[in-house]
C-alpha cells in the first residue's frame, strides 16, 4: 500500500454550484425561467447597487431587510460588480430577448385571443420563441401559451459553460450573503472551477468526501498547481473520515438533518426526503448531522417540490453519485413556471430520475414509497408537487413538506386507500412569503398589490395541521424547523425568535395534541434520532 499522504474534503468545505457566479435554483437554470429570473430581477438589483452601492450595503446589515433585493457587496468592489453586469447581458443577449418577447407574447395574446381559432397567431411569434412554443386555450377561452422546454434545453438558449463551482472554507454559518440578491466575485483564498454540473469529474470531486486521495491528483482535477496549494490545503484533510455505520437493527431508523431532510433506514433500503446538508463550519455553532453522516449509498431520494430549499443544487450534486433513483412529482406542462424537476435532474448528471403523480408507487424489500397530494404552499399556482408515504411493515409515515391542508377530505381520501398513517412529518411556515418574493419575475403582468398579500407561499397553521393529522388518523408527528436552523439563514432570510407567529401556531398544536390527547406533536431542530 502506498504511504503517500491522501487527502478528503474537511468537514468545513463548502462547494457551492454556480450560474454566472450566482447560487444555482430552478429558477436561474431552466432557461426560459432563467431568461425571465434574468431580464425581471438579476439585471434590476445589480443596475440599482450599480446606481446606489451604499444604500445597498447598508440594507444589508439591517435584520428586517434580510431577504430584500440587495447586494451584498463591498462598495470597493463595484468595478467588478460593472463588468459582471455587461458580461450578463452580453452572454445571454439571446434569453434576455427570449424573455421580452415572450412576455409581451403572452400580454398581446390575452388581448387578441378570445375563443376565435388560435392558429392564425403562430404567425405572429416572434423569432426567438419559433418552433419552441405552443398555443392554445383553457377550458374558459384564456389562450395559453405551453412551452416545449425539453426543446428549449436542446436550443443554444441552455449554456452549460456558464456553470462552475466555488470552493471555500465556512468560517461561520452566518457568512453567505442572501443567495438570491448577491453574486459570489472572486475571494483570493476561494477556488472558482469551472466545469458543468453534469461532468463526471463533479462525482469524483465530492467522492472526497470519503475517498481520499493524493494531494497531486486532486491538483489535476481542478486545474490547479502547486503554487495553489496553501489555499488547496485549507481545504482539505488528511485525517481519516469518521463513516457513519450503516444501520443493520430491526425496523427503521429516521435520522433529521434540519429543515425538511430526513434519512429513513432499514436494513435493506435508504431513503433521504429534500436534501439540504449542513458542513461544519470553523467555528462551529450548534450540533448538526453532515454529509460524514450519511449512508455510502442512498437508495432513493424524494423530492417534494422544486423550492430552491427543497431541491437544493449544492446538496443534490454533492450526493449524486452515492444515489440510486431521484424521485421528483410530475409537472403539467402547461404552465411555463411549472418547470420539469425530471427534465432538469437529468441536465444536472442524474441517470436515473422517476416522475411521480398523486397515489404512483414505487415497491422496495419490504415496503413502499408512494406519492400523495400536496396542495398549498404555491401561491395557488398550479406547479409540481408531491408528499409521500413510506410504508414499512406495519408503519406508514407521511413526509408531508410544506403543504398546506386546505380540504382534509382530500387526506381522509388518502387514508382511505392506504390505511392510517401513523407518523407525519409537517409543515407549518404558516405566513409564508407573497406572490411576488419568488414568482414575480415570471409573471407577465404584475400582480395587485391585494393579490400579492393575499396569495401567499405558505404551510399549515395549527388548525389546518390539525384537520391534516385527523384526516389520516396520526398518532404522532414532527414539524420541521421552518429554516430555524442557523446554517440556512442565507437561503431561507428568516431571523426566529420564540414568540414569532411561527412558534404561535406550533405551540397551538401541540396543546391542542396534548388536550386532545390522541397525538403526540413536537417540534425538530438540528437533529433527531428515531426508532420504528
Amino acid at each position: 500500500m502506498s504511504s503517500e499522504l491522501r487527502y478528503r474534503l474537511a468537514g468545513h468545505t463548502v462547494i457551492e454550484p454556480l450560474i454566472d457566479h450566482w447560487i444555482a435554483w430552478p429558477h436561474n437554470f431552466s432557461p426560459l425561467l432563467y431568461g425571465l429570473h434574468l431580464l425581471n430581477y438579476q439585471q434590476a438589483v445589480l443596475a440599482s447597487y450599480l446606481k446606489n452601492p451604499r444604500l445597498h450595503v447598508d440594507s444589508c446589515r439591517n435584520p428586517k431587510l434580510l431577504g430584500g433585493p440587495f447586494v451584498d457587496i463591498a462598495i470597493e468592489r463595484l468595478s467588478e460588480v460593472q463588468e459582471l453586469f455587461a458580461d450578463m447581458q452580453q452572454r445571454h443577449a439571446d434569453l434576455l430577448i427570449l424573455a421580452l418577447d415572450f412576455t409581451q407574447f403572452q400580454n398581446a395574446l390575452m388581448q387578441t385571443a378570445t375563443g376565435q381559432c388560435i392558429e392564425s397567431c403562430y404567425a405572429e411569434l416572434p423569432d426567438s420563441m419559433c418552433g419552441l412554443m405552443e398555443l392554445g386555450y383553457d377550458y374558459h377561452n384564456h389562450p395559453v401559451v405551453r412551452c416545449f422546454e425539453s426543446l428549449i434545453y436542446a436550443s443554444g438558449h441552455y449554456k452549460r459553460d456558464v456553470q462552475s463551482f466555488r470552493l471555500f472554507a465556512l468560517e461561520h454559518d452566518d457568512a453567505r450573503p442572501y443567495y438570491m440578491s448577491t453574486p459570489r466575485l472572486r475571494i483570493p483564498d476561494d477556488i472558482m472551477w469551472t466545469v458543468p454540473f453534469d461532468g463526471q469529474c463533479v462525482d469524483t470531486l465530492f467522492r472526497l468526501d470519503t475517498d481520499p486521495q493524493p494531494l497531486e491528483a486532486i491538483r489535476q482535477l481542478l486545474g490547479l498547481t502547486a503554487a495553489d496549494d496553501e489555499k488547496l490545503l485549507s481545504l482539505l484533510s488528511s485525517q481519516p473520515a469518521n463513516e457513519s455505520p450503516e444501520w443493520q437493527g430491526q425496523g427503521l431508523r429516521l435520522r433529521y438533518f434540519g429543515h425538511a431532510s430526513v434519512l429513513l433506514e432499514s436494513k435493506d433500503v435508504s431513503i433521504l426526503t429534500d436534501p439540504f446538508i449542513a458542513v461544519t463550519p470553523k467555528q462551529p455553532g450548534m450540533d448538526r448531522l453532515t454529509f460524514a453522516d450519511l449512508p455510502a449509498r442512498i437508495d432513493y431520494v424524494l423530492i417534494t417540490h422544486g423550492h430552491h430549499d427543497h431541491f437544493v443544487f449544492e446538496s443534490l450534486l454533492r450526493l449524486r453519485h452515492r444515489i440510486g433513483t431521484l424521485v421528483v412529482p410530475r409537472h403539467s406542462g402547461i404552465f411555463h413556471g411549472d418547470l420539469s424537476l425530471k427534465l432538469m435532474a437529468q441536465k444536472l448528471g442524474f441517470s436515473s430520475v422517476v416522475e411521480v403523480d398523486a397515489l404512483d408507487s414505487i415497491a422496495f424489500p419490504g415496503g413502499s414509497i408512494t406519492a400523495t397530494p400536496f396542495l398549498g404552499e404555491h401561491c395557488d399556482l398550479l406547479h409540481a408537487k408531491s408528499s409521500y408515504v413510506v410504508s414499512y411493515g406495519d408503519d406508514r409515515i407521511m413526509f408531508a413538506a410544506d403543504s398546506c391542508c386546505l380540504d382534509p377530505r382530500v387526506y381522509e381520501r388518502v387514508k382511505a386507500v392506504l390505511g392510517p398513517i401513523s407518523t407525519v412529518f409537517i409543515g407549518m411556515e404558516c405566513v409564508g412569503a407573497p406572490l411576488s418574493w419568488v414568482y414575480a419575475p415570471l409573471l407577465p403582468i404584475k400582480p395587485a398589490r391585494e393579490h400579492d398579500q393575499s396569495r401567499r407561499s405558505h404551510a399549515n397553521d395549527a388548525h389546518s395541521a390539525w384537520q391534516l393529522l385527523r384526516a389520516v388518523g396520526a398518532r404522532q408527528a414532527f414539524v420541521y424547523a421552518l429554516g430555524r436552523e442557523p446554517w440556512l439563514k442565507y437561503f431561507m432570510a428568516l431571523t426566529p425568535s420564540e414568540d414569532d407567529p411561527y412558534m404561535q401556531e406550533i405551540n397551538k398544536l401541540i396543546e391542542t395534541a396534548r388536550i386532545e390527547g390522541q397525538v403526540d406533536v413536537q417540534l425538530l431542530f438540528g437533529q433527531k434520532e428515531l426508532f420504528f
